[in-house]
């Protein structure tokens, strides 16, 4: 751990996403060891994801942008609701003028503008927009430790960065066993699979470098961080999650333990 203490922020950044990405490509390479994945097992891993992505939005995000905010001389609660909306607005936009698969929805079904892509691009295309947030998120706190401001934390940058790991593990199943069911090779559906979680070393540098030079627009990176964050879940992986009425429970229970897992990471190494 030394040893990373010691790098440059920057490249503390990118390592981190590095992390993340690789827990995106873990979760896609399970597509080797099945032939498909249970949906009962998928809702719950969704529903984890969107747990660790609440928690996170909260205690990463969200409430460090705030206490910024006040310590800046800010007008905390105002700053912090234009950033969190402004970041879901972002989100929506990106959208609406994209054209896109959802994860554990039928790969016929395309929402945004029309489209002549092929269907497993346009699935790629849903993961990696949501993954620019998530990689600007772990950015933004690195940048927020290296710049000095005294509610950020190393720790708490790490513990952000493992629950997005976390909870990138089944996106990137998600993503490749809809491809292999519909007609692709394993192969072939776990490098798509994996692909979506690229742009997370790209955004999260990105991050830190915008933290590092603009110190000043930190609270409301914080919190426009946060708001995309929560449009992903809400948007997203709790509806995917609890499509199936036979799973809303055990998908829900996974919410709360995805909760509760990022909530400790933070407490305990922020």
């Amino acid at each position: 751990m030394e040893w990373f203490l010691q790098i440059n922020p920057v490249f503390q950044a990118f390592l981190a996403t590095l992390f993340t990405w690789g827990l995106t490509a873990t979760g896609a390479a399970t597509v080797f060891a099945s032939k498909s994945l249970n949906k009962k097992t998928l809702d719950a891993m969704l529903g984890f994801a969107a747990g660790v992505m609440i928690a996170a939005s909260f205690w990463s995000l969200l409430a460090p942008g705030i206490e910024l905010a006040e310590n800046m001389g800010m007008n905390a609660w105002l700053l912090a609701a234009a950033g969190f909306l402004s970041g879901g607005i972002a989100l929506r936009l990106a959208d609406k003028l994209l054209p896109h698969i959802h994860p554990g929805t039928d790969l016929t079904h395309t929402d945004g503008p029309k489209s002549s892509m092929k269907r497993s691009t346009l699935l790629v295309v849903a993961i990696t927009l949501h993954n620019i947030p998530e990689g600007l998120a772990v950015g933004v706190a690195f940048g927020a430790v290296a710049a000095g401001i005294p509610s950020a934390s190393i720790g708490s940058a790490i513990a952000l960065a493992i629950g997005i790991g976390i909870q990138n593990f089944p996106e990137g199943a998600a993503v490749s066993f809809p491809l292999k069911r519909d007609g692709m090779s394993s192969w072939k559906s776990f490098m798509i699979g994996q692909y979506s979680g690229m742009v997370e070393p790209i955004a999260g540098v990105a991050g830190a470098l915008f933290v590092i030079y603009m110190q000043g627009f930190l609270p409301f990176a914080l919190c426009f961080a946060a708001g995309a964050m929560i449009f992903v879940v809400v948007e997203e992986l709790i509806p995917e999650s609890q499509k199936d009425p036979s799973n809303i429970d055990t998908s829900t229970m996974a919410t709360m333990l995805g909760f509760a897992v990022m909530m400790i990471l933070d407490v305990a190494l922020g």
